[in-house]
């Protein structure tokens, strides 16, 4: 068995707002892989002083424990025991109410010698690697499915120049619009404090035998795919298996620096946390 993990923040001056772990029972059948990737909160704060980090940080730890002992868990039900569980420790002193209370994407996958199970929430990536080479993506596309009316404002923006007084207007038009689509009916979910979300993930199961190796991507090491343009996802799986997941990152962090305003490459961060876990069962 193969397990290799990097992560990096995008700012070194702020904690990276990813998580990703991997746990083998003892057994030796089998093993859980999870990755969450934090949703960056607004200036105006989240309601809870305990910051995207610590969140997590916690969900993730239970999202391990409860996929890892508890088999006869499905992954939508670990995903909401695991929200049930991290919103009652800070319940009594944050407002889980506010739209924007820490959040995150989810991956998860829970494999054993017959079957490879998986949950994916929001835009974080799990690949999927056959024993003939061939790679299929499994993704969680509706934060890129929003409404025409909300693409068209994405692309005002865009169109606007940078640092002008128009286009920071229209982007927070455009930001709004797309925070009301956030864990709504037409828009897109993540994994905050409503347990319900669970149900929503993108979920399956793939033989064990139609599985040589996994990859779960953040957003900030997917777009070397999504936003750069420099492969496949296969050709993205291929570079993970032969240099490692850091090589993957190095990469995406010299494309980023080669184009740090996002003028040729638009992107709502200029550089973000990337996390890459490879999992060869």
């Amino acid at each position: 068995m193969r397990i290799e993990l990097a992560t990096e923040p995008g700012d070194p001056q702020h904690p990276n707002e990813d998580y990703a772990s991997v746990a083998l029972p003892a057994s030796g059948q089998g093993g859980v892989m999870v990755l969450l990737d934090g949703v960056t909160p607004p200036p105006d704060g989240t309601g809870c002083p305990h910051g995207v980090p610590w969140y997590t940080a916690r969900l993730g730890g239970a999202m391990l424990e409860l996929s890892g002992s508890f088999r006869d868990m499905t992954l939508p039900e670990v995903l909401s025991a695991a929200i049930s569980r991290t919103a009652e420790v800070h319940r009594s002193t944050c407002d889980l109410s506010h739209p924007r209370t820490p959040q995150a994407t989810a991956v998860a996958v829970r494999w054993s010698p017959a079957t490879v199970e998986y949950l994916v929430l929001s835009d974080s990536v799990l690949l999927a690697e056959h024993p003939d080479g061939t790679v299929r993506p499994i993704l969680d596309t509706r934060l890129d499915e929003l409404p025409p009316a909300v693409q068209a404002l994405r692309e005002t923006v865009r169109a606007l120049p940078r640092g002008s007084a128009e286009r920071v207007a229209a982007g927070r038009e455009y930001g709004a619009a797309v925070e009301a689509l956030r864990n709504a009916e037409g828009g897109f979910f993540t994994a905050a404090a409503d347990p319900a979300v669970a149900a929503r993930a993108v979920t399956g199961s793939l033989p064990r035998t139609e599985v040589r190796s996994l990859a779960a991507l953040s957003d900030g090491a997917s777009r070397w795919v999504e936003v750069f343009g420099e492969g496949s996802w296969a050709d993205c799986l291929a570079l993970v298996r032969k240099e490692g997941p850091q090589a993957l990152v190095d990469r995406v962090r010299a494309l980023e620096d080669a184009d740090p305003g996002g003028a040729r490459f638009p992107r709502g961060k200029s550089r973000d946390d990337a996390t890459v876990v490879l999992v060869e069962p």
